[in-house]
């Protein structure tokens, strides 16, 4: 488990005054309760997460916020008396989750979030929090459900109930079994990544549930999406927390109180499942004889760019994807598909203008709406930016570093937006690929799509091995401009068209 994101995220000050109301949620089932016992057996349906009465805990209270400026904000959550940790990761993801939502959708109309407690018992807790988002479309709900061990003071993310990233994938695989046959479910949109299974708990007998928001894997008329893994199926894949977390679901403790902690510093060692890094250190870019390259592409995701991760796939290479707002909306599951296939995902701006005509305020509000796309649908917060055409100044850079972002240019320019040609495309590449260039095209152009495939192969016979950018460049400054992974021997750049 961890004491905070995998990726770093900002924080963001309270929209309004917070006031402590009257609790809210479900009353405790009746006829469980054994004589001389001091557990009752929790709330909830074969389909469903598990459900606790705040009545059976001690202290707790909830913490509301409200406003109305530019979008109708009403948030709650629960205080749990010596569950500090879990306090504070619900008060900042929640600001952060109403921020984004607002930023990537200029319709934003309204966002809300309630909770319920889903398991408070063996010194557990498990915060189920309902967030309600419209905009011109209407209304989407989705659930998001967070956990802490009083043990430890750790907070932790539904997918830390399972072992490692290979347990969540095999997860993935029985989800994908289980709705296989449920009317309108696509499951070729399931992918083991953090924000697709961000609420994870249990049934009152153990089986394991997983909610999917209205939308993401099946059309938004269709309604909330559950599956339930038999507990025999999900056992081997629980990590030792997810095993204590598995027991404490079945029970409830009344007067349940969580002892004083002292929460753990700093964040664990341990992986997020489903949380990806952009460098691999079994991969070292650093020396030229390392022959790493580093292949982008702009302006996508597009039609195509599911054929364009099936070769890179097929040659386990990795590619940086410089995305953009427009047809970023129109395609979130290709995004979610590129980062859970290992790939970089980084930020091409909104609409694609040159960033040197529009003043700071404009660039601003070029960035700002891409990271918080990115950041909603997959839980990376991007790094790289690359500036459209390649136009940028010192006014476009300030903005940048503020934001987190180095930018990214090019060594190598394919022209594959200006001539089309995919043989062109694997020409130009072969003939200035180097150790360490960083090479520009557009995944919006059938004639590039066309080329991977041999450029791939040839490439892999010249010894280079395909990788992020990150991969390639090692850590990077934000506000700070790159072109190449050995700066000696930078070449030129180009105009991105």
């Amino acid at each position: 488990m961890v004491t905070g994101p995998r990726t770093t995220l900002p924080y963001l000050a309270p929209t309004a005054a917070i006031v402590t109301l009257a609790l809210v949620g479900c009353s405790v089932g009746e006829g469980d309760q054994s004589s001389g016992t001091d557990t009752v057996k929790p709330e909830g349906e074969p389909d469903q997460l598990t459900v606790v009465s705040p009545e059976n805990v001690a202290g707790i209270d909830e913490v509301t916020t409200s406003e109305d400026d530019d979008i109708l904000v009403e948030t709650a959550h629960p205080d749990i008396p010596n569950a500090d940790p879990l306090t504070e990761r619900l008060s900042s993801t929640i600001e952060r989750e109403a921020r984004d939502f607002a930023d990537a959708y200029p319709d934003a109309t309204a966002f809300t979030v309630d909770w319920n407690l889903s398991v408070a018992a063996d010194d557990i807790v498990a915060v189920r929090l309902t967030r309600t988002e419209e905009n011109s479309e209407g209304e989407r709900t989705g659930h998001a459900t967070y956990w802490y061990d009083a043990t430890t003071g750790e907070t932790a993310y539904s997918t830390e109930l399972l072992a490692g990233q290979e347990e969540l994938d095999t997860l993935n695989d029985l989800v994908s079994e289980a709705l296989q046959d449920q009317e309108d479910v696509d499951t070729a949109k399931l992918y083991p990544i953090m924000r697709v299974y961000e609420s994870l708990g249990f049934n009152p007998d153990g089986d394991l549930v997983a909610e999917f928001d209205q939308g993401e894997v099946a059309p938004p008329e269709a309604g909330q999406v559950n599956a339930v893994i038999d507990q025999e199926d999900v056992e081997p894949l629980l990590s030792q927390f997810g095993e204590r977390a598995q027991t404490a679901a079945t029970v409830v403790t009344e007067n349940f109180e969580l002892p004083e902690v002292n929460p753990k510093s700093g964040a664990s060692d341990e992986s997020v499942p489903g949380v990806f890094p952009v460098r691999d250190d079994d991969t070292d870019c650093s020396a030229t004889e390392s022959k790493c390259i580093a292949l982008t592409f702009d302006d996508g995701p597009g039609g195509r760019t599911p054929e364009l991760l099936d070769a890179l796939a097929e040659h386990d290479a990795k590619a940086t994807f410089f995305v953009t707002g427009e047809p970023l909306r129109e395609n979130l599951d290709i995004l979610r598909r590129e980062y859970a296939e290992g790939h970089q995902i980084a930020n091409h701006t909104e609409a694609h203008p040159n960033l040197t005509t529009i003043g700071s305020g404009a660039v601003a509000d070029e960035l700002i709406p891409v990271n918080a796309l990115v950041r909603r649908e997959t839980g990376h917060e991007m790094t790289l930016m690359r500036p459209p055409f390649g136009a940028t100044d010192d006014e476009s850079a300030k903005v940048s570093e503020e934001l987190g972002l180095a930018e990214i240019l090019w060594s190598v320019d394919t022209n594959d937006w200006r001539h089309r040609d995919s043989g062109k495309v694997t020409k130009h590449t072969m003939e200035q690929a180097k150790p360490g260039a960083i090479v520009l095209m557009h995944d919006i152009h059938g004639s590039t799509i066309d080329a991977v495939p041999e450029l791939l192969e040839k490439l892999e016979e010249e010894g280079f091995t395909m990788v992020t950018v990150s991969q390639l460049l090692g850590e990077t400054e934000p506000g700070e401009r790159y072109r190449d992974g050995h700066p000696d021997e930078e070449d030129v750049d180009e105009e991105d068209k």
